[in-house]
């Protein structure tokens, strides 16, 4: 039995950047098939695309095949709300975008639902999100990877891809072959993603859908902080809804005047914030800054150092760098991580994660404040957003008002979730009470 499978779609794309064009275009996005915002995946010519197969709402061994409607679709337009600021949370990501090309993750529904075969069809667009240059997509090409608990080797896949440029020129081809396509300045183009998986048997794809409630551990004494529960979920990525998934896992166990607290790096996955080494371009700055940090410091390697670099900026790093090594000659340390951005403490270099995220280099999330006060307004609940280590530090990035920060640090000191393969990103904290 394959069981809690996922599945990974790998992007690969080659461009080249030519033919300045008048320097006032401004950049414009047109829509992507049914949805009307665009989901973008990355910044960068080696960029990694993944996609992973969600939600299904009714038993797959019993049903024949459907089209499924768009509000059970795997992603698309019942994400809509999420999926609006996406583009400014990937730019966020580098202060200046090399390539100036974003993948979109587009719109993706379930149209064949077999006991053996399943069917995945995505509309994804390239943006050229530069003002006076056009690029050229010279090759597509994919490649699928079935995550599972169990080994895949009864379970078979294969990918699609077909240009669906503007005008329909040049068109498709038969034979599957990618013909280069210039994409102009601000403008988009769209590709179609088709992806079978198919199964030996019936009941090796059951479980391919969005994931049932877990089951917990028990509630937790925390001393005089009250009780805690880690909360199990599938395993969460760019394709989750914050909100969907505290709605799925969540609101079943809370009460009133419980706080919920998620971890950093689930919420920055979500929010698409990890990028490939592939696509990173270390300066001599990330070279040398590196080597002043400790070996297992998420800063230790020139592209982790780049990526920090891309957000706050090369002189910022630089000057950062400068007085922590005067710093350190007057016993004083931690200077680098005050002066070189809230990002320095947050970002977790490759196999920092699980995977398929082990392999990128993750980001913290984006917007924080915003997006707890977000969330506190959807479920009623206050909420924080927490950096937890074993090392017993509790960094709270953001807080609804009603939460008692001391009182929750207390709460998360040693760590209830786990820095391993727990897969409990969510903690319910109950103050001076237990169930």
């Amino acid at each position: 039995m394959v069981t809690c499978c996922y599945a990974m779609m790998q992007m690969e794309k080659a461009w080249r950047r030519s033919f300045p064009i008048q320097k006032d275009a401004a950049p414009r996005f047109g829509t992507m098939g049914s949805s009307s915002v665009a989901r973008c995946s990355g910044l960068r010519p080696e960029y990694k695309e993944y996609g992973c197969c969600s939600k299904s709402s009714a038993d797959t061994s019993s049903r024949a095949a459907k089209h499924v409607a768009p509000r059970d679709c795997t992603y698309g337009d019942c994400q809509g709300l999420w999926l609006a600021d996406e583009l400014q949370r990937l730019l966020s990501m580098q202060k200046k975008p090399i390539n100036g090309m974003v993948l979109t993750r587009g719109s993706w529904t379930w149209d064949i639902d077999l006991p053996t075969v399943y069917r995945f069809r995505g509309i994804m667009q390239f943006c050229n999100i530069t003002r006076a240059s056009e690029i050229f997509i010279n090759e597509v090409c994919g490649r699928v990877v079935l995550l599972s608990n169990n080994s895949p080797d009864l379970v078979t896949t294969s990918i699609e891809i077909h240009p669906k440029h503007p005008g329909v020129k040049p068109a498709p081809r038969k034979d599957g072959y990618w013909p280069a396509y210039i994409t102009q300045a601000g403008k988009a183009t769209s590709i179609e993603v088709v992806l079978h998986i198919h199964a030996n048997k019936s009941g090796l794809l059951k479980e391919l859908q969005y994931p049932r409630v877990l089951e917990n551990n028990p509630w937790q004494r925390v001393g005089g902080a009250g009780a805690i529960l880690p909360i199990r979920t599938h395993l969460l990525s760019h394709l989750d809804n914050p909100k969907e998934v505290l709605s799925t896992y969540v609101l079943p166990h809370i009460e009133v005047g419980d706080v919920i607290a998620i971890c950093e790096t689930p919420l920055a996955i979500m929010q698409g914030r990890f990028r490939h080494p592939c696509g990173i371009y270390p300066s001599i700055v990330a070279r040398l800054a590196c080597r002043l940090f400790h070996p297992t410091s998420s800063l230790a390697t020139a592209c982790g150092m780049q990526v920090l670099i891309d957000i706050s900026g090369q002189l910022r790093v630089l000057f950062a760098v400068i007085i922590a090594v005067i710093s350190r000659l007057f016993g004083i340390r931690g200077m680098f991580y005050r002066l070189a951005g809230k990002q320095a403490r947050l970002i977790d270099d490759v196999s920092g994660t699980l995977p398929p995220y082990d392999k990128f280099i993750t980001l913290g999330p984006v917007h924080a404040q915003a997006t707890v006060d977000d969330l506190k307004t959807k479920t009623g609940f206050g909420v924080a957003i927490v950096d937890v280590n074993d090392l017993k530090q509790v960094h709270i990035l953001a807080a609804s008002n009603e939460v008692d920060r001391k009182q929750l640090k207390a709460a998360l000191l040693n760590n209830p979730q786990g820095n391993a393969d727990e897969q409990m990103p969510i903690i319910v904290v109950r103050p001076m009470q237990y169930p």
